[in-house]
């Protein structure tokens, strides 16, 4: 891969990640689909993946190595988001049980009073309940498959070689 291509896969992994987390926030802010605990979870390695992602953009031209290197980092932080939504979806699916902060309000109280205002003021959203879905999968299912995807395709474009030998 020359350094151009290094950069265009760079910065694609960057602005993938940021219009799947666009995509998110949209269908929260927008849409009014609450998150759950697991569903905030695993907008995180997007997060991590645009900078990754930039940080690689701006480093290859000068050191394609180490642009070479956030594009590795980058397409593990996606195997890792999908590990999270694989388990989201088996907890969607009646599979195992979610995390403690499944359906459970983010802490913070201090009182017992304090404790019953987060609870009655807090929007209850199950990690086992599916609000969206299309064609059977939900949208933690999608984001299994997106991320896997985009795994393979950042560690592919990480450890491909140019004609010339050099990894670039």
């Amino acid at each position: 891969m020359n350094r151009i291509d290094l950069r265009l896969a760079t910065l694609a992994t960057a602005l993938l990640s940021a219009a799947i987390l666009g995509a998110a926030l949209l269908s929260q802010y927008v849409g009014g689909l609450q998150p759950c605990v697991l569903c905030v979870y695993q907008r995180w390695p997007y997060v991590a993946t645009i900078l990754l992602g930039l940080a690689g953009f701006a480093l290859a031209r000068r050191h394609p190595g180490a642009a070479r290197a956030m594009l590795g980092l980058a397409g593990l932080v996606f195997l890792v988001g999908s590990g999270i939504a694989f388990f989201h979806v088996g907890v969607e699916q009646g599979w195992w049980q979610g995390t403690s902060g499944c359906g459970a309000p983010a802490g913070g109280a201090m009182t017992l009073e304090d404790l019953r205002a987060q609870v009655l003021a807090a929007p209850v959203v199950r990690c086992d309940e599916v609000p969206w879905s299309l064609l059977g999968i939900s949208m933690a299912g999608y984001n299994f498959i997106i991320s896997l995807a985009l795994a393979g395709a950042a560690l592919w474009a990480a450890a491909r070689r140019t004609e010339d030998g050099d990894n670039a």
